[in-house]
């Protein structure tokens, strides 16, 4: 009897180990890892939302662009990320190029997101849409003055120019993009012509360029349209405009935020779901009302803010070009004295 009972026992703890081994695999397979490059306060409400729809937890760990990179390619296989998002084409490409993504294909994802905001073969997607472009002093500029990045080099332009560091990334695919659009020669011959207008030397970020504009240190400047977007939600009377440049060429230069499913995914199913539900058009307005930027999704209106702003027509060059010819971009803005 004691031997019959000894053995119901070990039976009964084989079969709850079992099914405690069980649910803890049904457990991974209901959490997505995620790293990010993206401030935390902009993406938690998009997470928050997609665990509160379908139950699924959003592991996340953010860091900055480059040393999130390396975290992963030092992880490789051991990697918990099943998911990276981060900013700029430039980034995402130099993640594919790193081996970190890997390659996947979405139905969904490509109804909602234009092939230029994507990677060709499937890397990444782009979720977010950021567009840098001219914006200038009414006190001092009138809108019928502006037209281009190009003109922005002509010598009526000397002492008026502020632009942010040439180590910026943002600057580097614009760059980027430009070669892709004219060739070296003639990007090279614009660029020497911003770095002889310059007013004051380059600035750290968008925000502090843009507030010296507003306090009259330039004119002119080439920025981000959400960290315009972010001052003037703040300050409605901030007096500084925007203009969309090369209307009448081939479009304002746009960028992204976006992410891929990486290479040693665990959860690789639940991570591709994830950016399908993050490309659909309640996340996509959330992205537009949170973050001042511009929906993926062409069907999603930007916020109020934003629509002021007016319609414009982007280059739709695909951004991948930006972080192809970032190498070209630097060594260029480098012999140009683009610092």
């Amino acid at each position: 009897m004691n031997a019959i009972w000894s053995f119901a026992v070990k039976k009964n703890a084989v079969l709850a180990a079992i099914l405690t081994a069980c649910a803890a695999l049904a457990a991974q397979a209901e959490t997505v890892t995620v790293y990010s490059s993206r401030n935390e306060q902009l993406i938690k409400p998009l997470f928050d939302a997609y665990t509160k729809e379908t139950g699924v937890e959003i592991r996340v760990l953010t860091g900055q662009d480059g040393p999130l990179l390396e975290r992963l390619k030092a992880e490789g296989a051991n990697t918990p990320a099943d998911m990276l998002i981060t900013v700029d084409a430039g980034n995402l490409w130099r993640a594919t190029s790193l081996g970190i993504l890997k390659a996947t294909q979405s139905k969904a994802i490509e109804e909602h997101i234009p092939v230029h905001l994507r990677d060709p073969e499937g890397h990444w997607y782009g979720l977010s849409v950021r567009a840098r472009t001219i914006f200038y002093s009414p006190a001092r500029v009138k809108p019928a003055d502006l037209s281009t990045y190009e003109d922005l080099a002509d010598p009526r332009w000397k002492g008026r120019l502020c632009l942010r560091t040439s180590k910026s990334v943002y600057n580097q695919s614009l760059v980027g993009m430009m070669i892709a659009q004219y060739g070296e020669a003639k990007t090279e011959k614009m660029v020497r012509g911003w770095v002889a207008n310059l007013a004051t030397n380059p600035f750290p970020d968008d925000t502090k360029m843009l507030e010296a504009l507003a306090a009259g240190q330039c004119d002119v400047a080439v920025a981000n349209s959400y960290y315009f977007g972010r001052l003037v939600a703040a300050k409605p009377d901030f007096p500084v405009k925007l203009f969309w440049a090369n209307q009448n060429a081939e479009g304002t230069h746009v960028n992204v935020s976006g992410a891929g499913v990486t290479r040693y995914a665990r959860n690789e199913k639940g991570a591709l779901k994830l950016i399908e539900w993050l490309a659909s058009d309640k996340a996509q307005k959330m992205y537009a009302d949170k973050d001042m930027e511009f929906p993926a999704n062409p069907k999603i209106k930007p916020n109020d803010v934003v629509l002021g702003w007016g319609t414009f027509r982007p280059n739709v060059i695909n951004v991948s070009k930006a972080g192809e010819l970032q190498g070209k971009a630097v060594q260029l803005m480098d012999r140009a004295g683009y610092k």
